[in-house]
């Protein structure tokens, strides 16, 4: 609980501003606009940590639920484990979501070349 609460609002604000300044910088070597592209890179990252704090939260539940009863080296691995299912499923419900042709464009069949 402690690095949901303490380190995570520390570290991302400053993180987002470096993905920002260094996609931005990309584009802008390239002679193009990249203002839009930090913004779109920075978001995604927030998308991403906000989704991993949701596993967070999971794993301190297993914790704090599971630890007076079973021993560290059983509950920690198990925490672990649902951090890692809850934020993968998240990440993958948001981009169906938000990307909804890019799984159709995929089930559409290619025709065959004669």
């Amino acid at each position: 609980m402690g690095g949901l609460f303490l380190a995570f609002p520390a570290i991302f604000p400053a993180s987002a501003t470096l993905i920002e300044k260094h996609e931005r910088e990309r584009k802008e070597e390239r002679g193009l606009p990249g203002k839009r592209r930090g913004r779109e890179a920075a978001a995604v990252d927030a998308a991403g940590a906000a989704l991993g704090s949701i596993g967070l939260l999971v794993f301190a539940s297993v914790a704090w639920r599971l630890l007076p009863r079973y021993a560290a080296w059983m509950v920690l691995p198990l925490g672990t484990l649902a951090w890692a299912a809850v934020s993968v499923l998240l990440w993958m419900a948001r981009h169906r979501i938000s990307h909804p042709l890019s799984r159709r464009s995929q089930d559409i069949p290619k025709p065959l070349r004669s």
